[in-house]
């Protein structure tokens, strides 16, 4: 089976990768991008699997699972990550991604869930995927509306009070307002300075 690894921790892939060639019949590859991963998916013989990294460089989230599930026609394509919530992992499996893999699992079912993934089966921790939902909303998100959010959402874009208005169905003195409230609620005096928050809190 041959195993594709992109992640951008050098100690967990090579880790991983060791765990799997020290198994029967795995034949492994790596890669510390999504860009990387793209080439390698490209140039290289076919991969049974590719596991992808959730944060690594280059990752656009889902959107880039989406691309690698379609690259050469299909691919089986699956997510590990330490901070996705089940919410992600529910919708990477809805994309048609072969599986979600928390960084937490033991190594011997990792290599298991590895193994049952590369055969053409989906995998996902039943323990992770059925856990009480946390509340991981940021401290920031709690203190805003959900319009307000939406606002921030598009300053952190760069996008013009036109373009926020547009994209909201809303008038312009309509966002002004929301931009007045949501610059007291985070204590900052300008756009830029509420943007750089957003960014800063990982917000979006």
């Amino acid at each position: 089976m041959r195993v594709l690894i992109a992640d951008d921790h050098d100690l967990l892939r090579d880790m991983l990768i060791a765990y799997l060639e020290a198994e029967d019949g795995f034949e492994v590859g790596s890669a510390a991008s999504f860009e990387e991963a793209c080439t390698r998916i490209r140039e290289d013989e076919a991969y049974n699997l590719i596991l992808l990294d959730y944060k690594m460089p280059g990752m656009n989230g889902l959107d880039s699972l989406s691309e690698a599930i379609a690259m050469n026609g299909g691919q089986r394509v699956a997510l590990i990550s330490g901070q996705a919530t089940r919410e992600i992992a529910e919708q990477a499996l809805s994309l048609g991604a072969a599986g979600f893999v928390p960084k937490t699992l033991p190594a011997k079912s990792l290599v298991n869930a590895v193994r049952f993934m590369a055969m053409g089966e989906q995998y996902a921790p039943i323990d992770f995927m059925t856990a009480p939902a946390q509340d991981d909303t940021h401290p920031i998100a709690r203190k805003l509306t959900a319009r307000e959010m939406q606002v921030l959402q598009g300053l952190a874009d760069g996008k013009s009070n036109k373009q926020i208005a547009r994209d909201l169905d809303l008038t312009e003195p309509t966002i002004k307002l929301h931009l007045k409230t949501l610059f007291r609620k985070l204590e900052v005096n300008n756009r830029t300075q509420a943007a750089i928050i957003a960014r800063d809190a990982d917000l979006f």
